[in-house]
């Protein structure tokens, strides 16, 4: 691919497919049969500044191709390019960025089967073998095996998407989209950023977990006939426990309903905010201790008033929704179970941070959830719950929803910023922070699912009762991904400060615990006899592991250890984005040497243990990100704290 543009054509459903999102071209410089063209169009270019600025829709664009057929090939990525005036060359190294993009030829079918962590153990190599031996190249159905779904609660898993104009509704919810969304909103993936509104084609999705193999084939052959998606409370083996505080509402209140979340305390956070004005809400936030559920820590508050502080203008708030971790799954729980509630939490971040744009970029691989938070917007938006007058208070705040398209490395907030302006998804080097120059290089603030519900009950029952749950270090309610060797696997929520016995004991934990791992491939082992760490970011420090984004993944002594920490080292080898030579090469010398010694034990492994030593420090010391600075930990912990290859 060439900075110039090739002579391929696009075909007249891939140009259908773009025009669906851009509308009709108005000249030949953006791609417009030259025959129509107008005699100006001799003359000069037009738009090119204003065309530069709908750079942000390049992965839209992206998606509404693969959406439509499949695959992006050069004649549609040429049209793309010409219509947004985005250089060839460019948009390809974006469209190669992502794992749910090709740009070769497949069939219109995909079925993503799960083969990280939680699926591992739970079959899904056998579960890949069997579907591939059944779907052969005649079957029209590519298989491919993916990174995790965020499905861990119902390991193994798999996800079919076909592409094309499905006649059955992409998603559960859409023909409820399609009757309360107004016009122009008929389809998921509704945005509206920059002032625009867009619609993409749809395509069908089917998700079956626990997969087998005959479940598997009829949701990638015939995703109408796969059946339908358990409700979120399944996931939630708490349902119905008074004592909850963010995960009240799943199982009790119907998720696609604006007046049951309203019954149930629904916009009363909002209402306060107002009353108490942005600095106060602010000070509630700092007050009550809330800091970043995902993995971080910073103070939010803190984090709110740098934003707030800034006079650049405009602000933007984001919302990372892209949980990729394996065994996260939390974040898709709360959007999928109550919608709302992350409308709701959003519009107060914005209105304390001086945003009148919202941006909540979601994983691609979360379908159900993308169909509740369209749908949930839509609704908002027309009941004056979003718009130019949020409420009748004079707020104006609107949230436009991206998709993801499967890259774990957008969850570092700033390559999330690159991915949304039409970029590459990689981190950018810091300072300057995104509370000074985030997204468009404007002042940001981001915040993860979890974070931003957590600012619900703070405004509801007060900085002082919510600062009273957990420890003084770690307040609130923490919500935790137990999955692996247990028998209620499942979104936990527990006041900050339970012990992991606690945690596991609820799980219902199984004989012959081997190891636990907390905290995802990027945290670290304990051992069995390490149940009583406190469930804090503190507690969890101090027992030289980490507590993350909420992980807990058990694991009993018919897992392979060995064969666990490769598949650690192949997921952080295939998520690098390849920016910085520590994380590039380091990953991948680390899985080599994973590789060796799987094949050795004692004293015939202890060179490729002192090697990986090496690698790991390098990689933390040196790596622009997290990603490579944590790639080392998991595997770390599992030599010293498990004498894994002992």
């Amino acid at each position: 691919m060439d900075l110039r543009f090739g002579d391929g054509k696009p075909t007249d459903e891939e140009r259908e497919a773009v025009d669906a999102l851009l509308g009709p071209p108005e000249s030949s410089w953006e791609g417009a049969d030259r025959d129509a063209r107008d005699e100006t169009d001799l003359r000069w270019a037009r738009g090119g500044r204003e065309a530069r600025d709908r750079r942000d829709l390049l992965l839209p664009g992206l998606h509404a191709l693969n959406d439509r057929v499949g695959w992006i090939s050069e004649g549609a990525l040429d049209y793309l390019c010409r219509r947004l005036t985005v250089p060839p060359a460019e948009a390809y190294g974006v469209a190669t960025f992502y794992a749910m993009f090709s740009v070769r030829p497949r069939p219109a079918t995909v079925l993503h089967v799960c083969t990280d962590l939680a699926c591992a153990t739970a079959g899904a190599g056998e579960l890949c073998a069997a579907v591939e031996a059944r779907l052969g190249p005649e079957s029209g159905v590519k298989v491919e095996r993916s990174p995790c779904l965020g499905l861990c609660e119902r390991a193994p898993a798999a996800l079919a998407i076909r592409a094309g104009i499905s006649a059955r509704p992409a998603f559960e919810d859409e023909a409820v989209q399609a009757d309360s969304g107004g016009p122009g909103v008929a389809a998921p993936g509704v945005g509206t950023g920059k002032g625009r509104r867009m619609r993409e084609p749809r395509y069908a999705t089917a998700v079956t977990a626990p997969a087998t193999p005959e479940a598997a084939i009829t949701a990638a052959t015939t995703p109408e006939d796969a059946p339908p998606e358990p409700a979120p409370a399944l996931a939630v083996p708490q349902t119905g426990d008074p004592t909850l505080t963010l995960l009240r509402r799943i199982g009790t209140t119907d998720p696609t309903s604006l007046d049951a979340y309203r019954a149930a305390g629904g916009y009363t956070a909002l209402r306060r905010a107002f009353a108490l004005g942005p600095a106060g809400v602010i000070r509630e936030v700092t007050d009550a201790g809330l800091v970043g559920r995902g993995g971080a820590a910073f103070p939010t508050g803190r984090k709110w008033q740098a934003t707030a502080a800034q006079p650049d203008r405009p602000h933007y708030l984001v919302c990372n929704a892209d949980e990729s971790e394996p065994g996260t799954f939390k974040d898709r729980v709360l959007m999928e179970g109550d919608p709302y509630a992350l409308v709701e939490a959003m519009t107060i971040a914005g209105y304390a941070t001086g945003a009148h744009r919202g941006y909540l970029y979601l994983r691609g691989e979360y379908p159900r959830a993308l169909a509740r938070l369209t749908h949930a917007v839509a609704q908002a938006r027309a009941r004056g719950l979003l718009g130019d007058d949020v409420l009748g208070q004079g707020y104006a705040f609107d949230i436009e929803i991206r998709r993801g398209a499967g890259a774990y490395i957008c969850g570092e907030e700033t390559a999330l910023f690159n991915s949304i302006e039409g970029r590459r998804g990689e981190p950018r080097s810091k300072p300057p922070f995104p509370v000074e120059k985030g997204l468009f290089g404007k002042p940001t603030a981001a915040n993860n699912v979890e974070t931003l519900v957590n600012v619900l009950p703070i405004l509801t029952m007060g900085a002082q009762a919510y600062a009273a749950i957990g420890t003084p270090s770690s307040t609130g309610p923490k919500l935790f991904c137990v999955s692996g060797s247990v028998r209620r696997p499942g979104v936990y929520e527990l006041p900050f400060g339970a012990t992991l016995g606690e945690l596991l004991t609820l799980a219902g934990v199984r004989d012959g615990l081997r190891a636990v791992l907390l905290g995802g491939a990027a945290g670290g082992f304990v051992r069995p006899d390490e149940l009583g760490i406190p469930l804090t970011f503190e507690g969890t420090r101090e027992a030289g592991t980490t507590l993350g984004s909420g992980v807990v993944m058990a694991f009993d002594d018919t897992v392979p250890l060995p064969r666990l920490l490769l598949r650690i080292a192949e997921f952080f080898r295939d998520e690098s984005c390849g920016q910085c030579v520590p994380c590039r090469v380091g990953t991948v010398r680390q899985e080599e040497a994973l590789h060796r010694i799987a094949e050795r034990t004692g004293a015939a492994a202890a060179g490729d243990v002192a090697l990986l030593r090496e690698v790991g420090r390098a990689m933390r010391d040196s790596s622009i990100c997290g990603l490579g600075q944590t790639a080392w930990n998991a595997v770390e912990s599992a030599i010293d704290r498990l004498g894994a290859y002992e």
